[in-house]
């Protein structure tokens, strides 16, 4: 599903998705090779109004796993090791996009200036997690497309 119909369904954990993926600077993403091994990667995703989008180099291995329908994950950075700031994690498959306008709208959310020759992808949700924690106590907050 689109990152608009997870904030329709949940739009309490997609805010704080939104805020934790953005608001860390980098993010993880993990693929999976075409001979079964994890790959991991840090990203800067983008989240614009309706998507979640990723931008990368043409010749990058986590593209071609995405284009290959791996599935992924993408995990936001912590605080510190406490978990400060909490975890957000969201998993389901890529897609290439070529439509200029949702180019257009991902550069115009992007925290950096993407180059040209930059690919996109489209995330799609079909599993969403969070923890925060209260005084130690995690609290954990999921859905599930």
């Amino acid at each position: 599903m689109s990152w608009q119909t997870f904030q329709d369904r949940a739009p309490d954990l997609a805010e704080f998705g939104a805020r934790r993926l953005t608001g860390s600077g980098v993010a993880y993403l993990a693929t999976v090779t075409d001979s079964g091994a994890p790959r991991l990667h840090p990203v800067t995703p983008i989240v614009a109004p309706g998507h979640l989008l990723l931008f990368m180099e043409s010749t990058s291995p986590k593209g071609r796993d995405l284009e290959r329908g791996s599935r992924y994950a993408l995990h936001c950075s912590v605080e510190d090791s406490g978990g400060g700031g909490g975890e957000f994690r969201v998993a389901g498959t890529g897609r290439r996009v070529t439509d200029p306008g949702l180019r257009e709208l991902a550069v115009s959310h992007a925290s950096y200036e993407p180059a040209d020759r930059y690919v996109l992808f489209e995330l799609s949700v079909d599993d969403a997690f969070s923890t925060v924690y209260d005084d130690g106590e995690p609290i954990r907050d999921r859905f599930r497309a």
